[in-house]
């Protein structure tokens, strides 16, 4: 996976701050001797990283642990209506 520093830079971001805020991350982009873009598109990234992260994990209780395991070491049998979505998936969608 391509990151900031190393993909091709076609996108564009932008967004208005106050003058305290800009002023601030300047000072922090010159302290770590980045550029304003590089330093909020390195900040931001992981920010949105952390997010994303975070939204798409999936989080379970003991009880849910117990229930997913036992599912999945002893799945039941299809039931009629999960065989006839099957049919119907088959149907739909061309699989190679």
């Amino acid at each position: 996976m391509a990151t900031a520093n190393t993909s091709t830079k076609s996108a564009r971001l932008e967004t208005r701050v106050s003058q305290e805020q800009k002023d601030l991350i300047e000072r922090a982009a010159a302290y770590s001797g980045r550029t304003v873009s590089d330093f909020v598109v390195a900040h931001v990234e992981v920010a949105a990283k952390k997010v994303v992260e975070e939204y798409e994990r999936i989080h379970l209780d003991k009880e849910q642990s117990r229930v997913l395991v036992d599912a999945l070491l002893s799945p039941k049998r299809p039931n009629k209506k999960l065989r006839g979505a099957l049919a119907e998936h088959s149907k739909r969608v061309e699989s190679k």
